[in-house]
């Protein structure tokens, strides 16, 4: 009774290991690499899948998921001889599960010191300047080389971002000094050009100013012409139509004695002036005689014609 207990209990050991063994579950983004008598035989990918128990078995396990290595610390030498020490991250992804299996030993190590081993060689043909303006372009060459490299391992190179540069304390302080400088220059160089332009708009405001005035002072001239015109125009015009009133009132019946009227009137009136403001006076012969020189007017007057 005991012993066939036992062979029932080795019955069913057996049966669980073979089970086991028979039996595999790949999980999704994953992949299993199956050897028969240790000799690649097939890829297993996600899903439920059964072996031929004790001739195959699982040699690999990989994922298939992007992969983030960290790249260690290292010291590369600039081109100018400046020792900087530089860390970075690598992204990889399997994407033929039996190259990444039989290509190499470690792809992970192996890409890893590639990286590194690149990243010291495109250093070192720059200069220290350039290695902070131009990160975006040592990543890319890291990638295009690791990924040329990777291709016989089934590996596909992501990306490479350099995470951190450390330079010397004394590189650091010479920086430091010189971006000092170089912010000082640019505040000499504000200052100067805020003088110069504030120059330039005072003098732009008075040379439009000087134009304003004398724009001003020409429309000035101008009204003071055309009102100058325009008075002299109108005391002609008066002039005209006074003399023409004047000559017309003479031509009417007693308008040629109201004339020599008036005229002896105003005879009389500047001599008496003249005699007040001199106390010698050089008289006309006529002047004796009013009469006649009112005559002679009146005689002036009657050749003038009618109009």
């Amino acid at each position: 009774m005991e012993i066939a207990t036992l062979i029932s209990l080795a019955f069913l050991v057996l049966v669980i290991i073979t089970v086991a063994k028979t039996a595999r579950i790949v999980p999704q983004r994953s992949a299993f690499v199956v050897e028969r008598l240790g000799k690649y035989a097939k890829t297993l990918e996600a899903g439920f899948h059964l072996l031929i128990p004790f001739v195959d078995r699982i040699a690999y396990r990989h994922t298939l998921k992007e992969n983030a290595l960290d790249v260690p610390r290292q010291a590369c030498v600039t081109r100018d001889n400046i020792q900087i020490v530089v860390d970075g991250v690598l992204y990889l992804q399997v994407v033929d599960p039996k190259q990444a299996s039989y290509g190499i030993q470690d792809y992970s190590y192996a890409a890893m010191q590639l990286a590194q081993t690149t990243l010291r060689s495109v250093i070192g043909k720059i200069d220290l300047d350039k290695t902070f303006e131009e990160r975006e372009s040592i990543n890319q060459k890291v990638v295009e080389v690791l990924d040329e490299a990777a291709k016989p391992w089934g590996v596909k190179v992501m990306r490479y971002e350099i995470a951190d540069i450390e330079l010397p304390a004394t590189i650091l302080d010479a920086l430091e000094k010189q971006m000092r400088a170089e912010r000082e220059r640019r505040a000499v160089v504000a200052q100067s050009e805020g003088e110069r332009q504030s120059k330039i708009n005072v003098s732009e405001g008075m040379k439009q100013e000087m134009i304003n005035l004398s724009e001003a002072d020409k429309m000035r001239q101008i009204n003071e012409a055309e009102g100058k015109a325009t008075e002299i125009g109108l005391i002609a015009k008066a002039t005209a139509d006074g003399l023409r009133d004047v000559a017309e009132a003479i031509n009417t019946a007693g308008g040629k004695d109201a004339v020599a009227l008036r005229v002896a009137e105003q005879y009389v009136h500047e001599f008496g002036k003249l005699a007040k403001t001199n106390n010698t006076m050089i008289l006309p012969a006529e002047l004796s005689n009013i009469g006649s020189a009112v005559a002679a007017i009146t005689k002036t007057l009657e050749s003038v014609k009618q109009p």
